[in-house]
């Protein structure tokens, strides 16, 4: 990006597509399990916000003023409001399409289900959102085990419990179980159902878009049999979010053994 600005001063070009800089930047960030710092130069979800009412009034006169390069040349499509509760399948298609994320109809069908269910908890659904969305829904791989429901109970005079049901191969099965905190009682849960013992070496989550009812975004480390694995989950219930993210890092695995067998 420097050399594409700069050119007057370097006279340099490159055949990088910077459109999608933004795009590859977050596949590492999922690939590694590293968030990117908001404050990140070019990638990071504030490099182009402005807050400082005299930096709002320069970007409003001269845009150039405080931005030497657009967003949209790194891949920022834009986050105002875009879709809602009432928004149709043909509109969340087309909006995913201004995205640059094209999905064949099955994939479609099982994203657009979750997009319902999300806007039905949050008043404002953004791109970003639907980004996580689809990143969360489409199956890179296949899926063992899959969470059909969790109810969890904490407080500062009882123990954490939770119970959850999980779903393999058309059957269900429950547990219910305690812990240190909801979280590791739902991981004490899962190993139960699953008869695996997962060890659980790094956990983060932020949030995907901004207000009280944003999307979090859980990011586990998990170590299965000597195997560590890193996958995501995401919900605005930080605890469903937590169980997804674990369930898909034992999926990863059982995955990854099933093709060894092959």
């Amino acid at each position: 990006m420097a050399l594409k600005t700069r050119f007057d001063v370097y006279g340099c070009t490159t055949n990088i597509r910077t459109p999608e800089i933004y795009r590859i930047s977050r596949l590492v960030s999922k690939c590694t399990g590293f968030a990117i710092a908001p404050n990140k130069a070019i990638v990071g979800n504030n490099a182009f916000r402005h807050e400082a009412g005299i930096h709002q009034d320069g970007i409003l006169k001269e845009r150039s003023t405080y931005e030497i390069m657009r967003p949209e040349d790194v891949g920022f499509v834009g986050t105002g409001l875009v879709l809602g509760k009432h928004s149709g399948r043909h509109a969340f298609k087309v909006r995913l399409k201004h995205l640059g994320i094209e999905l064949r109809d099955s994939s479609l069908d099982k994203a657009f289900d979750r997009f319902k269910r999300v806007a039905d908890k949050k008043k404002q659904v953004f791109d970003e959102d639907l980004v996580a969305i689809v990143e969360d829904e489409i199956e890179v791989f296949q899926k063992t085990w899959s969470l059909v429901s969790l109810s969890a109970r904490s407080g500062t005079r009882m123990k954490p419990s939770v119970e959850i049901v999980l779903k393999s191969k058309g059957k269900t099965y429950e547990k219910s179980s305690s812990g240190d905190g909801p979280v590791d009682a739902c991981y004490k849960a899962i190993d139960a159902i699953t008869k695996t013992s997962g060890k659980l070496l790094d956990y983060s989550i932020h949030s995907v878009t901004q207000g009280k009812d944003a999307l979090g975004e859980v990011t586990v480390k998990v170590q299965f049999k000597g195997k560590s694995v890193i996958a995501h989950g995401t919900s605005t219930d930080i605890f469903e979010a937590s169980a997804k993210a674990y369930i898909n890092a034992l999926n990863k695995v059982l995955f990854q053994e099933s093709n060894l067998k092959q």
